[in-house]
């Protein structure tokens, strides 16, 4: 119990200093914007009650604004995922269910943390650049941005999670 809430601390801080010292600086034709941060949010143990889970993701994502200069957008979508997250996991189950506790590709395949980080980065995404562009005039800007946006960030979810699961495992 103390380890997983020790690892879920320093997750919580490691991806706010990393999303705030060097991704938030990286904007990729002003299409493409890195939210590596949702990674605390995405690898939170599937018993972590509802009611943390939402206020845990409302203070990283407002966190998130604050470094920002954003107006509360982060803290909407991170709450949003959160409240989405345990819908989503139930539709993603695998047929023997979750018999670990933290959901990594290590413990359900690759396939199915791809499917399940994928879908909730999807989301988050779209709802940040339609709330950010407040008008649907810019419909497909925002959706082209959502879009490269969240390629963007899964390929750097998934590359963390295997730099980190070789380093783990000592492989």
């Amino acid at each position: 119990m103390v380890n997983k809430l020790t690892s879920n601390i320093l997750r919580f801080i490691l991806v706010i200093v990393l999303q705030v010292a060097i991704l938030n600086n990286i904007d990729i034709g002003g299409y493409a914007k890195p939210f590596m941060y949702i990674l605390f949010i995405l690898l939170l143990p599937f018993e972590t009650p509802k009611w943390l889970l939402l206020v845990s993701s409302f203070f990283i994502g407002i966190i998130i604004d604050i470094f920002s200069d954003s107006i509360g957008i982060h803290a909407f979508t991170s709450v949003f995922i959160a409240f989405l997250r345990p819908y989503v996991l139930q539709y993603f189950a695998p047929s023997e269910g979750y018999f670990l506790s933290t959901p990594l590709k290590n413990n359900f395949g690759l396939a199915w943390f791809v499917r399940y980080i994928t879908f909730l980065t999807i989301i988050h995404s779209i709802i940040f650049f339609f709330l950010e562009a407040f008008s649907f005039e810019f419909f497909f800007t925002s959706l082209l941005k959502a879009i490269l946006s969240s390629i963007f960030t899964i390929i750097l979810i998934i590359i963390s999670r295997l730099l980190t699961a070789k380093t783990i495992n000592g492989k």
